[in-house]
């Protein structure tokens, strides 16, 4: 599990989108193991404590859980959890602002479907 970080973005959250993207995706399956904070650490030469933020808010949405001793392991839920999140982010980032600007400009319902149709026959 290797990625670029940048600095566009606090690094914690990079690797909690980056394991997020990886649980989607398929590349890291339920019941398997991700790396160690320490891991994480070492591999990107960052502070151990950056890498573990970013994995306890993992834990804290119920996407890994910890078993003592072991490591972190990717609950059976995750991907679920994690689909829903992002569509609800989706919605929020994406959906609302452009059915509010729609309004604005007076295009219907049906006018924005025919917009979306349009696109995915053009594509």
């Amino acid at each position: 599990m290797t990625f670029q970080l940048d600095e566009n973005s606090p690094i914690f959250l990079q690797i909690k989108e980056q394991l997020e993207d990886s649980i989607i995706n398929g590349t890291v399956k339920p019941g398997e193991r991700i790396p160690s904070t320490n891991e994480f650490a070492k591999h990107y030469q960052i502070n151990p404590a950056t890498a573990a933020k970013g994995i306890n808010e993992l834990v804290d949405e119920g996407i890994l859980v910890k078993r003592r001793g072991v490591g972190m392991f990717v609950t059976e839920d995750a991907e679920t959890i994690l689909v829903r999140k992002r569509k609800q982010t989706f919605y929020d980032h994406y959906v609302v602002p452009l059915k509010r600007e729609a309004r604005k400009l007076y295009i219907s319902q049906d006018e924005l479907l025919e917009m979306i149709k349009r696109e995915d026959a053009e594509s």
